[in-house]
């Protein structure tokens, strides 16, 4: 019996061992402690910033390290052990109930992040991130400071580029709606201006493309369309109005390949983000054919220009909508 008792013992401590030599005293004696070739010192706010990240939990959801086997997640790059240099506690984490933020600095403008700390169901319908409003604008501030240093040096660029164009998007938002449409679709390629929607505009199409809308696009462009959702109040320029779309179709009548190419690349300087991560290409079309359906009034009356058709595609679409604003379900 005593042997036995030892064994267990002998047996437990070994284990405790490995696995300390393991996670702790081998990355030690081999992980370099000096900097990426991307790190720079973290900012006064910055760090503030951390602080509040820390004591509010986040990193028990969001991963700041992004591994070979998760480059497929849409990650810029994958992390290093020096792009944490001289930062205590490191907090790399595995967990992805929210998503990967080691390169998240500039993804977003500053208004978007402040936006989404208060009420993250309005910037991204489906989040299951608490709010975090109760804090006051001044950590909220904090924090939107560190995330928007996640990336270090890469982040710096995209967030600069962030305030160049959203300098350009707020000039096109005050001089009337009308010149801002002219603004927006001028950042549209002149190939996608002219392009008519790639997928018919059936029923199910639209049906399809009401469901996209809701989990994310309704916090920011509202439920009628109108740009005036609840994170509107907190982002300038404010969303885009559908409704007045009708007065800037393209040769009185393409819509669709603008619609795409601005919900796949999203528009830098605005809160506007890209989608091409969230969303497969047949989900883009769909949310498209829905605005333009339900808001513009308005659809491209035309099929794919191949000769067979995708085979889920259906014979018939549907019939003109009605003229009056926000149009009719199909």
């Amino acid at each position: 019996m005593k042997a036995t008792n030892s064994i267990i013992i002998i047996g437990s401590m070994l284990v405790v061992f490995a696995a300390t030599f393991a996670t702790v005293l081998w990355p030690t004696l081999t992980i370099p402690d000096k900097p990426s070739r991307d790190w720079r010192p973290v900012h006064a706010l910055e760090q503030a910033g951390r602080e509040e990240y820390i004591a509010n939990g986040c990193t028990y959801c969001h991963s700041q390290y992004i591994r070979p086997q998760d480059w497929g997640l849409g990650a810029e790059r994958i992390a290093k052990s020096g792009d944490y240099h001289n930062q205590a506690p490191i907090l790399l984490g595995s967990e992805r109930t929210g998503p990967d933020l080691s390169q998240e600095g500039g993804e977003h403008p500053d208004d978007w992040h402040i936006a989404h700390f208060i009420n993250p169901r309005v910037t991204r319908p489906r989040s299951l991130m608490p709010r975090f409003e109760y804090l006051g604008m001044e950590d909220v501030r904090k924090l939107t400071a560190y995330v928007q240093g996640l990336g270090a040096k890469n982040a710096d660029a995209r967030v600069a580029a962030q305030k160049r164009y959203g300098a350009e998007a707020l000039e096109a938002w005050r001089s009337g709606p009308d010149n801002n449409i002219v603004w927006l679709h001028s950042r549209v390629p002149e190939s996608w201006r002219a392009m008519p929607t790639e997928s018919p505009v059936t029923r199910v199409s639209v049906m399809r493309g009401e469901k996209v809308y809701q989990d994310y696009c309704i916090g920011c462009h509202g439920p009628v369309g109108d740009g005036n959702g609840p994170a509107a109040p907190y982002l300038k320029p404010t969303p885009v109005n559908f409704t007045i779309l009708k007065r800037h179709l393209v040769d009185g009548k393409y819509i669709g390949g603008i619609l795409y190419y601005q919900i796949m690349n999203g528009i830098t300087g605005s809160a506007m983000p890209y989608f091409k991560k969230d969303l497969e290409s047949a989900k883009i079309w769909d949310v498209g054919n829905f605005i333009e359906y339900s808001f513009i009034n308005h659809t491209d009356d035309k099929y794919p220009s191949v000769e067979i058709p995708a085979a889920y595609e259906g014979e018939f679409k549907v019939q003109s909508p009605k003229s009056k604003v926000g149009g009719t379900r199909p």
